[in-house]
């Protein structure tokens, strides 16, 4: 049990959450190790954002409890929580300097003034904002306020950090790098951290494990392979990749009649001007360019499939052949085989 209790660092028992009348949260179960980076998934109003507030103590659940490296602090405020969050908006004073805040909350628990500048110039070292150190947020870039938001929650020395969608208000290219950056950063410090975003490619490049959500619960909790590869729901297939998704059967590499879903990602589909074996006639009837690859619309019948193929691409109107090297066959919307 003492094993157990130092690899988990983040345990949520039971939590359910009810506003409004409404049940966000539903019996939830999430268990996060120590140095592990978790992201919580989904769209809108899945309760993704809730569960995080739940974490930091800024909503205090119903039902259920949370445990911090062995330590129940379900009806703890966030200042007595060793968790540490940093907010969509930044939350950043406009009339203070960067140094000023991020020494903000040590100057709130009255630090000593000498521990304060000690610890605030290590975090402005580990997110190399130095040089920024007596800018304003108003005078720096926006991935740079981003960086100071997560020094102003590092040097709060936090078991736990929190992230919730802090990369929504950076342009495209401006976030992958920032999350580059998170992600090398949450690696070099070790810190366990739970982050809380709609974008799956986002959650794909930077998260050991993903809690796919919905309706207030977790669909499936997996490594980023594990929920591509296998995703244990229908719901999951369709929210993670992209995916064809055909009401029959599957058999000998075709959709046939049946009363099950099957599920083919545009990578598993093969196209080409000549017959293979298990290949079936196909019309090109869409291609959209995709930068390095192109989607390819294959119909048939009353079937269309789309692949992405990067060579070789058709044009719409060509007639081949098209085979499905992997479905995914779903029943009552759970996975029941890979084929």
């Amino acid at each position: 049990m003492t094993d157990q209790t130092q690899e988990e660092g983040l345990i949520l028992n039971g939590l359910t959450k009810i506003l409004g009348g409404r049940v966000i949260i539903d019996n939830l179960h999430l268990t996060v190790k120590k140095g592990e980076m978790v992201s919580l998934l989904g769209p809108s109003g899945c309760g993704k954002t809730t569960t995080l507030r739940m974490i930091a103590g800024f909503l205090i659940p119903d039902k259920g409890d949370i445990r911090l490296n062995g330590k129940d602090v379900t009806l703890l405020g966030p200042e007595k929580r060793p968790s540490a969050m940093v907010f969509q908006n930044y939350a950043l004073w406009p009339h203070m300097s960067v140094f000023k805040n991020v020494a903000y909350p040590l100057k709130v628990r009255k630090l000593p003034k000498e521990e304060i500048e000690r610890r605030v110039h290590e975090a402005l070292g580990v997110v190399n904002l130095m040089h920024h150190k007596d800018s304003r947020p108003g005078q720096i870039s926006g991935g740079e306020q981003q960086r100071v938001a997560l020094a102003r929650a590092l040097v709060q020395e936090p078991d736990i950090l929190l992230l919730d969608e802090p990369l929504s208000n950076l342009d495209a290219k401006l976030r992958v790098k920032v999350r580059e950056d998170i992600r090398e950063l949450q690696r070099r410090l070790g810190i366990t951290t739970v982050i809380v975003t709609h974008d799956q490619d986002e959650a794909l490049s930077i998260s050991d494990r993903i809690a796919v959500m919905n309706a207030g619960k977790i669909e499936q909790f997996s490594t980023t392979q594990e929920l591509y590869d296998r995703p244990e729901t229908e719901y999951v297939a369709n929210f993670i990749g992209s995916l064809n998704r055909v009401e029959g059967g599957y058999a000998d590499g075709k959709v046939v009649p049946g009363d099950e879903i099957v599920g083919i990602r545009p990578e598993d589909v093969i196209y080409g001007a000549t017959a293979t074996p298990g290949a079936f006639p196909a019309t090109v009837s869409l291609v959209v360019p995709r930068g390095h690859f192109s989607e390819v619309y294959l119909k048939r019948d009353d079937v269309e499939l789309r692949a992405f193929i990067s060579v070789d691409v058709p044009r719409v109107g060509d007639m081949g052949f098209a085979r499905v090297v992997k479905a995914l066959v779903y029943k009552d919307g759970k996975l029941v085989r890979v084929a």
